[in-house]
């Protein structure tokens, strides 16, 4: 069964997006679904066949101070309105069809980092919930997002553990797949002086988070280098963009430029891509 693998990183999976609507603009959906943060946050709306409604979310709302801004932190101790991405966009301003979400018959997993454990977890994504508690767990990045509460445990994001949930699929039985990356071919992922501090931050309340953040870099890198080995002996389609995007990227027409990248390379590949499913 193929697979469809999704990175996370803010903003950049606007890139993610364009490749999502090509999928279907040709009508391609694939049985199970895996991925983290924002990536998997966009996946949602490839799920509910809703085109260009990633996009149209930050085209509207990226430069309003209820979606990204530093007085959420007053309202919800977030980088983002919490509130108003995960209640009024989806309710109410750009509203998410659960109908058509509901009818999805395949397989859809969110990635989310056990603050307790420090192990990842996946959670399915059609058992979501009005409040989307389980997609605010899997973009919770320390510091930017308050630890977020499910079932009595705690949560951060998907990314921190398991940043390219390549392997989870394979071990789900998945022998084909499409991975799609929000960093250009030889993006190397440095150890971070940031995540060390934010591990000291947090390392009295969750000790097993700051060897998550301090060996981030490592597990990023080696999956990766794995997912390249399995494109290499064909068991993978990378698609990944040429240009980097800052993860807070400002610039509306820089996020169109993205999303118009990926829906083109999804396009060119697309005959390559329906052999997934074969």
């Amino acid at each position: 069964m193929p697979s469809l693998i999704l990175e996370g990183g803010t903003l950049r999976p606007i890139f993610s997006a364009g490749v999502m609507d090509a999928l279907l603009e040709q009508d391609l959906m694939f049985p199970y679904c895996i991925g983290v943060s924002a990536g998997i946050s966009n996946g949602f709306s490839y799920i509910s066949k809703q085109k260009r409604r990633n996009l149209e979310i930050l085209e509207k709302y990226r430069h309003d101070n209820r979606y990204i801004g530093y007085q959420n932190f007053v309202r919800c101790r977030s980088l983002f309105g919490l509130e108003f991405v995960f209640k009024e966009i989806p309710d109410k301003l750009i509203p998410f069809d659960m109908d058509a979400f509901r009818s999805y018959d395949g397989r859809l997993l969110v990635g989310v980092t056990n603050a307790r454990t420090g192990l990842p977890e996946y959670m399915d994504g059609m058992e979501t919930e009005e409040h989307w508690n389980m997609l605010r767990a899997t973009c919770a990045l320390p510091v930017f997002f308050p630890v977020i509460e499910m079932k009595g445990s705690e949560y951060y994001d998907g990314g921190l553990c398991d940043p390219i949930p390549i392997r989870k699929s394979i071990e789900d039985g998945n022998d084909k797949h499409l991975i799609i990356l929000t960093q250009p071919k030889g993006y190397t992922k440095q150890f971070s002086k940031k995540n060390a501090l934010i591990g000291k931050l947090f390392k009295r309340k969750y000790p097993l988070l700051e060897e998550i953040l301090l060996t981030r870099h490592e597990r990023y890198n080696e999956t990766v280098k794995f997912c390249e080995q399995l494109e290499q002996e064909g068991k993978a389609i990378i698609l990944r963009p040429e240009q980097p995007l800052e993860s807070f990227e400002k610039d509306i027409n820089k996020l169109r430029d993205s999303y118009q990248h990926g829906y083109g390379l999804a396009m060119n590949n697309m005959n390559e891509i329906r052999k997934l499913f074969v």
